[in-house]
This record gives structure tokens, C-alpha cells and sequence, in this order.
């Protein structure tokens, strides 16, 4: 679609950029009018009702179902045609992922259909239509990054980066959708709660959108109803995942990438059973604690701290084992010699990039609590638990983002386990000669292939060379015996022991890290969220001026959490 005048290094690169520009820019301005629009909602603002902005999201699905339409038939009537691909985004076990989300989404719209059904005699149209086309475009976009999220486009770069950065905001948009959504849900939840802390003096007004008309079916109802807001989590998840994926498919469009191999790295059970363990017993202890949690805030002023009481326990307990986990690891990488891959990879880049820019919203509430802890004039006794918790989210985010980064920039060894560097002797015509090629060369055939000669191994094995005469059993046995090991094998394999050492450490930490990532995300996903309940930081700050911050920055910790869980199984498969 472009043609490049002149030098197509320079003619074709300031169009590009231009496009590049122009599609950005008409993906925040997207962004920002759905915004608006979903604020407007929020607050309830004059003329604004959920069916315009349901309309505005359903417009903007049909949109991009249109565009991954034309993309997947112009790529059909391609297929013979050989494509550059980026090894490095869209693995599997990220599509893996996303799919399961995706299941779960697609049950979040079956309710919302049934919930609509039930309530149809006073609900929009739209309210109906609208998970019927999210469920069509769930389907088809799961299909999409399937097959192309590796893909680096070529043909068609302007229409395409419009096309792509389209979905990419049209997924943060129905992002926003469910974390207002469910925010307005918690936050119904958390006033009636406050009075049994005794926090009287916060004046509590519900924020209903209920339907203003009786059920067909009650019971019904009542399931549809609780169920919806058990399942936004994932679908939560399952939108920000959709964006990342198609932010770097934006990112790699018109891309010159290197075609070198890239070296698989399955996940293995093998070797982290002691990681895997402690991390099970945490993720246990974590979903019993939110069930206790669940069941007894709110019941009585006495049950409801010692519900955040024995949650701030656990979690400062747990919080202190991931950062001893984190500080060994970093120890363990200072006593490497090994380089950095500093080489353009777009999507470890935004993987660095989300790692801190998500952390900011724990800090955040972090600092607001220590703040809260110190100005304020009465201090409950579950709140001095408050302090030490929130010093260690900061910590543990600081020294685990660490972790990460350097784990994901640090290039991999060019040998693996099972391939050893041996020294071996080579007898050529009676005569002995020391040479040193690796194992993986003989085992390709190189070094044979090289200095004419088969080498042999001395752990056992059988030395000779294929002569065109052949060779008497004697010879060769008087060859075989001349062969001894050498001072330098024995060092080899000491230092080849602790590397191997070492690698098993990395790995069950970052199992174990994978794992209570996973157990923290699951509190504040599920309702369990001290910052709402703790009560202290609304009468410091104010009850509408906190609320709105934790509902701001409380979205950012749940994806951290996320996301520091799957950049940790990449590291994990890749140490």
C-alpha cells in the first residue's frame, strides 16, 4: 500500500512514523471519548444513560469484528506467502491464558443474556445486545491472537496500525467497563459495612442501578445477579491481557526483524518440587483466609477486625518470604558473569514497562495508608498491623520488579542441561591429540566431520576411527587405553555443579514467587480489600477523596499481580 520513493530507508520511514503517529493519536482520542462517556454513567449525569454507552462499546466491537474479518480472509488467500514472525510475543502459555479468560468471559455474558431476559421488561435493548456481540467478539479475537499475535506485518501498514490500535483501545475501554462496573458493586458493599466498624459518621448513600421493575424469576435472578459479579475478575483480566498482545502486534508493524532460531524453553516440573510446595501451602492458606475474611467482615465490630487483623498477618508473613526469595535470587545473579540482552524486543520492553507502571498503584495505596497511620488522631489496634504490611508491599514490588527485569534481559546459556563441555583425546594413526570440542558439536557430527576423525569419549565408551582397510580389535583396545582424564575435567564439572545449583535455586523461587503472585491477586479480586474496609484512610483523607484513589489505583494492583505471575513462569521456563 505505501510505496517508498527514492532511498526506502529514508523515503519509507517518515510516512511510517506519520502513520504510526496518526494511529496512536486517534486511539487515545477513542479512549478518551469512551471515558467521558463511562464517567458520565458513573456519576449520573443529565441526559447519559448505560444504553449510550453501551452503544458506543457495541459500535466499536463491530468495528473491530470487521477489521479481523478482513485481516483473517486477506491472510487465507496469503497463506502460501512467508511471513517474518516475532518469536517473542504471543506464547502459548500467555494464549493459554487469555483462553481460559476468555471461558470464563463467555459464561460472565451467558448471565448477563439471562439476567437481561429476566429483567427485559424495563431494561435497554442494548442490554441485551451488548454481550451477544461481546461474546461474538470474545470468540473471534481469541481465534485472532491465536493465529497472528506473532505475526509482523508488511502489507498494508497504515490501515492495519489503524485497524490494530483500534482493538487495542476498544479492549481498554471494555476494561474500564467492567473495573467500574465491579468497583460500583464493592463499593455498595463497603458502606454498609463501615457501620459495623463503628465509622458512624460517614454518611453512606448507595449508588443503585438496579432495574426498576420486579424479576420474572427470582431465584434466577439472584444467581444471575451474584454470579456476574464473582466472574468480572477474569474478565477483567482477559481484556488487559487482549490489549498487551495487541499493543506489541501494533509495536512490531513494519518491523526488520533478524531470522536467527529461537531456542523453545518449555515449562518443566522437574527440579522445583521444593518452590511448587511452599507455594501450594500459600496459595491454600491464602484462599481459606479470604473465605473467613469474606464470611466474617461486616458481621459484628469485634468479627470484622479480627478478620483484618488475620489478614494483615498473613499477608505480612507471606510479603516477608517473597522478599527473601527475591534479595537470594538477585544475590545468586551477582555472583554471574553473564551479559545482558540488550537487543530491540517490543514485547519484553512493554513487559519491563507494565511491571512498574502497574506497581504504582499499590504504592499509591501503600503510601496513603502509612500516611493515614501516622496523622491520624485514634488508632484501632488491627491498624498498626497496617504499617508494617504496607512498608512491605512497597518492598516486595521494588525488589521483585528487579527480579524480573533483569531476568528477562538476561541472555540465555547457549548449552543445556543435558549437554556437557567434555575434554576428550582423539587417537589419530597411534598417535595422541588434545582437542577440546563440545559435546553438542559431536553430537551434530561437527568435530568428526571437521578433523576427519570420530572422537571418543572416556567415560566408558568405545574409541576408534573408520579406517578405508578397517582395524584389528587389538589396535583399538591399545588405543582406548591411552586415554586419561585430565586434571581440568574434574574442575569443569565442579563449577558445571554449582551452575546447575544455582539454576535449580532460580527456579523454585521463581515458582515459588509464580505461585503467591497468583495467591495475592486473588483477595482484592474477589472483595477482600483492607484498603476499603480498614476505615482509618476515610477519615483522614475523606471518604470520597480515598475512595476514589483506591478505585483508581486498585485496577493497576490486580493486573501487577497478573502479570508479575506470568513474566515469573517465562523466567521460570526460561532459567
Amino acid at each position: 500500500m505505501e510505496k517508498a520513493a527514492g532511498s526506502p530507508s529514508v523515503g519509507g520511514s517518515c510516512p511510517q512514523k506519520n502513520a504510526e503517529i496518526l494511529s496512536s493519536q486517534y486511539g487515545i482520542n477513542l479512549f478518551l471519548a469512551g471515558l467521558l462517556l463511562t464517567f458520565a454513567w458513573a456519576v449520573h449525569a443529565v441526559g447519559i444513560s448505560k444504553s449510550h454507552l453501551l452503544s458506543y462499546l457495541i459500535t466499536l466491537m463491530l468495528i473491530q469484528l470487521l477489521w479481523m474479518l478482513w485481516y483473517l480472509c486477506r491472510s487465507c488467500t496469503q497463506r502460501r506467502l512467508i511471513r517474518d514472525k516475532d518469536t517473542h510475543a504471543g506464547a502459548r502459555w500467555l494464549k493459554c491464558g487469555i483462553t481460559l479468560f476468555a471461558v470464563i468471559t463467555l459464561i460472565l455474558d451467558s448471565f448477563k443474556i439471562g439476567y437481561y431476559i429476566d429483567f427485559s421488561n424495563c431494561l435497554s435493548p442494548t442490554e441485551g445486545i451488548f454481550p451477544v456481540t461481546h461474546a461474538v467478539h470474545t470468540i473471534l479475537q481469541v481465534y485472532f491472537l491465536w493465529c497472528h499475535a506473532k505475526d509482523i506485518i508488511q502489507s498494508f501498514k497504515t490501515l492495519e496500525r489503524f485497524g490494530v490500535i483500534h482493538s487495542v483501545f476498544t479492549n481498554l475501554l471494555l476494561w474500564t467497563n467492567g473495573v467500574l462496573t465491579e468497583s460500583k458493586h464493592q463499593l455498595n458493599e463497603h458502606k454498609e459495612r463501615l457501620i459495623t466498624l463503628g465509622f458512624g459518621n460517614i454518611t453512606i448513600v448507595l449508588d443503585d442501578h438496579a432495574p426498576q421493575c420486579n424479576c420474572t424469576t427470582t431465584t434466577l435472578c439472584s444467581i444471575f445477579s451474584q454470579g456476574i459479579y464473582y466472574l468480572y475478575p477474569f474478565n477483567i483480566e482477559y481484556h488487559i491481557l487482549a490489549s498487551t498482545m495487541l499493543y506489541v502486534l501494533w509495536k512490531n508493524i513494519g518491523r526488520k526483524v533478524e531470522h536467527h532460531q529461537q531456542h523453545k524453553t518449555p515449562f518443566k516440573f522437574h527440579g522445583i518440587t521444593v518452590g511448587m510446595i511452599f507455594g501450594l501451602i500459600v496459595l491454600t492458606s491464602t484462599i481459606a483466609i479470604v473465605v473467613v475474611y469474606l464470611i466474617q467482615i461486616g458481621r459484628s465490630k469485634i468479627k470484622s477486625e479480627l478478620a483484618l487483623t488475620m489478614f494483615y498477618l498473613h499477608a505480612i508473613f507471606v510479603l516477608a518470604l517473597m522478599c527473601t526469595a527475591g534479595i537470594v535470587a538477585l544475590l545468586i545473579y551477582r555472583l554471574e558473569d553473564r551479559s545482558l540482552d540488550n537487543s530491540k524486543n517490543p514485547a519484553r520492553k512493554l513487559d519491563a514497562e507494565l511491571l512498574v507502571g502497574t506497581a504504582a498503584g499499590s504504592w499509591l495505596l501503600s503510601w496513603g495508608s502509612i500516611l493515614a497511620i501516622i496523622c491520624a488522631q485514634a488508632h484501632p489496634k488491627y491498624t498498626w498491623y497496617n504499617l508494617p504490611y504496607s512498608v512491605l508491599v512497597i518492598i516486595e514490588k521494588y525488589i521483585q520488579n528487579l527480579f524480573i527485569i533483569e531476568s528477562i534481559h538476561r541472555e540465555q546459556e547457549k548449552v543445556n542441561d543435558d549437554i556437557k563441555t567434555l575434554r576428550i583425546v582423539t587417537i589419530s594413526r597411534g598417535s595422541t591429540l588434545s582437542l577440546t570440542p563440545s559435546y553438542k558439536e559431536i553430537y551434530n557430527g561437527r568435530a568428526a566431520r571437521d578433523s576427519g576423525e570420530v572422537p571418543c569419549l572416556f567415560k566408558g565408551s568405545i574409541c576408534g576411527r573408520e579406517n578405508g582397510g578397517g582395524g584389528s580389535k587389538e589396535e583399538t583396545s591399545q588405543e582406548n587405553s591411552s586415554v586419561m582424564h585430565s586434571a581440568s575435567d574434574f574442575s569443569f564439572y565442579s563449577r558445571n555443579s554449582v551452575t546447575n545449583n544455582k539454576r535449580r535455586v532460580l527456579k523454585n523461587i521463581a515458582a515459588f514467587l509464580f505461585l503467591c503472585n497468583l495467591s495475592l491477586w486473588i483477595p482484592p479480586a474477589f472483595g477482600c480489600r483492607p484498603e476499603y474496609d480498614n476505615g482509618l484512610e476515610e477519615i483522614v483523607f475523606g471518604f470520597e477523596p480515598w475512595i476514589i484513589v483506591v478505585n483508581l489505583a486498585m485496577p493497576f494492583s490486580i493486573f501487577y499481580r497478573m502479570h508479575s505471575a506470568a513474566s515469573l513462569f517465562e523466567v521460570n521456563c526460561k532459567t
